[in-house]
């Protein structure tokens, strides 16, 4: 259970270290096996290089090896990439999160070189992250097992939906190479299929679930597993709060950081600009799905 750590923010737009601290404490309260900083829900594409730094140096500071950290270098090309990997190696990071190339057209034999490349330069565990809503392409399952049994990739976080994808890595591998699924809501049937674990955004809100339904899959406790990610679904509907009259990552990072202010984790609920913010009658309504999910 890797969860992808939410940036509070102040209300001037500025990373909130003591909200981000007070996350971490949490996060690692619930039991959490690694923390995952600058992926989607840690809304890095809307985070300039000087507050990735501050996240990096503040996660890393405040865990102090107590669990991996890993952190994502997403950007639109190798050379950014490898900057951002520069940073994060420096900061003392356990591994590094990459997506494929964007914005520019590429080639699968493109996508190759620049997971060599980052993997070659930067020294540390890399792990692709199949994310097509976002970066528009689509990460082969032979790509993938390709760089996994040359070792260039030491695993992937798959947002992708797939689910045939997905099995077809797990069946396919042969070296050894995480797989861990990005879906909050089917989590227990990964775990089923073969997968190691979760890098779940709704995690930062109840990472104390997501370690029980790990914990009793690992037990081979299916029954319980599956309870457990109902419970899961039904809090996830929270992401929705937001209709029609906002984007998704509006609605959906907005009820999460909705969601830890309520709980008293965060002092601010603000979401990077241009963000939509979620207006009163949205936020009550978080704390109707927490309330329900025994969490407030």
């Amino acid at each position: 259970m890797i969860p992808p750590v939410c940036t509070p923010m102040t209300p001037d737009y500025e990373v909130d270290a003591g909200s981000l601290t007070r996350l971490v404490d949490h996060l690692l309260e619930g039991g959490v096996d690694g923390l995952f900083v600058l992926g989607s829900s840690s809304e890095a594409a809307y985070l300039p290089d000087a507050q990735r730094r501050a996240v990096l140096d503040t996660v890393v500071g405040h865990v102090s090896g107590q669990v991996p950290v890993l952190a994502g270098v997403i950007d639109m090309t190798t050379p950014r990439v490898l900057e951002h990997a520069r940073a994060a190696v420096e900061a003392g990071v356990s591994g590094l999160v990459a997506t494929a190339p964007f914005y520019t057209r590429t080639h699968p034999a493109e996508i190759r070189t620049h997971f060599r490349v980052i993997a070659d330069r930067a020294g540390l565990p890399l792990y692709a992250y199949d994310l097509p809503v976002s970066v528009h392409t689509k990460l082969p399952a032979a790509l993938l097992l390709e760089l996994a049994a040359e070792g260039v990739l030491a695993g992937v976080k798959d947002s992708s939906g797939d689910d045939g994808g997905l099995r077809e890595v797990i069946l396919g591998r042969s070296a050894p190479f995480s797989v861990l699924t990005g879906s909050e809501v089917t989590v227990d049937s990964a775990l089923w299929m073969g997968a190691d674990g979760v890098v779940p955004g709704l995690g930062n809100v109840d990472p104390h679930g997501y370690v029980r339904l790990v914990e009793a899959a690992g037990r081979g406790d299916w029954e319980a597993a599956r309870q457990e990610q109902e419970r899961l679904v039904r809090l996830f509907q929270m992401v929705r709060v937001g209709g029609g009259r906002m984007g998704g990552s509006s609605s959906g990072l907005g009820a999460f950081k909705a969601a830890l202010h309520l709980r008293g984790v965060i002092a601010h609920p603000v979401t990077a600009l241009p963000q939509i913010p979620l207006n009163d009658d949205e936020t009550g309504r978080i704390g109707k799905h927490l309330a329900a999910a025994g969490l407030l």
